[in-house]
């Protein structure tokens, strides 16, 4: 089922009062910080969001995960609530931000659950921890539809179209009335038919995107897709290799980060543990919150606990 549409001002400001902004390299970043409901003594989560969005797109399965368990999002730079600099966005630079919002909160084990280019920020969190220099441990982890195999994805055409353009700051050109059509229509055509993105959802999502002109820089945050090209071996190898538990919980109808990229992650690391969504797509967080926190909350425990788990098909 789809989070309830509401007044997209009032759930944007509802997400604003749920976090504080933390200094980080000399830029603010935006940080949630959930208590559990009943502590536990459970590793923290630690979630890393993707491309355009940010960590708002979790609030509907927020208090589910937090139910047993401290879980801390932040909106990496350029994204969401966070400082909007004008500089070459990467995957390192989110990779550095990430491990400065973990030490400020102190964190030292966490479990790791990623979206979309939070997927290949993980990656490289897990190959520094790899060459040991990764500052907290990682005992878990759950990964989320991301094209984590650059060249399998089937990149949007708003994608395409960013990546065309120079690595800079830049006003995107607006072929209507709506100054946002362009952004809301690209990030609609990622939904499932069976989970549409609402009206309300579209607009929230626009409203964080353009917050201290956040949209200007998106030819300059899109070049994560470069990093991924350029490192898919450092980043991907790293998910694939890492010793600690994987868990893979992956929407079938993702238009970009299809579903065969499962198959291939399952045959590079056959332990791993996977639920598929059939029926939804790029945004399963949003899209069928319930069945999504329940993966994932699934997933994190011992594997006998969660018999439901496949390999795809």
């Amino acid at each position: 089922m789809n989070a309830p549409a509401g007044n997209p001002n009032d759930t944007v400001d509802e997400w604003t009062a749920r976090g504080r902004w933390v200094d980080v390299d000399g830029g603010s970043t935006f940080v949630v910080d959930a208590a559990p409901l009943h502590d536990t003594g459970l590793t923290p989560m630690f979630v890393l969001h993707g491309f355009p969005t940010c960590s708002y797109d979790w609030r509907s399965v927020l208090p589910e995960l937090a139910r047993d368990r401290r879980v801390v999002l932040f909106d990496f730079f350029g994204f969401g609530l966070s400082s909007k600099p004008d500089v070459r966005y990467s995957i390192r630079m989110y990779a550095d931000q990430a491990e400065r919002v973990a030490a400020t909160l102190g964190l030292d084990a966490i479990v790791l659950v990623t979206h979309d280019m939070g997927d290949t920020v993980g990656g490289e969190l897990l190959a520094r921890d790899g060459e040991g220099s990764l500052a907290f441990a990682v005992e878990r982890r759950v990964l989320t539809n991301g094209s984590i195999y650059i060249e399998m994805a089937h990149l949007t055409p708003g994608q395409q179209f960013l990546l065309s353009l120079e690595d800079a700051r830049v006003e995107l050109p607006s072929t209507s009335g709506d100054p946002g059509a362009a952004f809301k229509s690209g990030l609609a055509s990622t939904f499932s038919a069976a989970h549409p993105a609402s009206p309300e959802e579209l607009e929230a999502q626009y409203r964080f995107i353009t917050y201290k002109s956040g949209n200007t820089l998106m030819a300059r945050t899109i070049r994560y897709i470069e990093d991924r090209r350029a490192e898919e071996t450092r980043f991907t190898g790293a998910i694939e290799r890492h010793p600690s538990p994987l868990g893979v919980v992956w929407g079938a109808q993702d238009p970009v980060a299809v579903h065969p990229m499962v198959a291939r992650l399952v045959g590079a690391r056959p332990d791993a543990r996977v639920v598929t969504l059939d029926d939804v797509g790029h945004y399963p967080m949003i899209e069928a919150p319930v069945e999504f926190a329940a993966a994932v909350r699934g997933l994190l425990k011992p594997e006998r606990a969660y018999p439901e788990c496949h390999d795809p098909q």
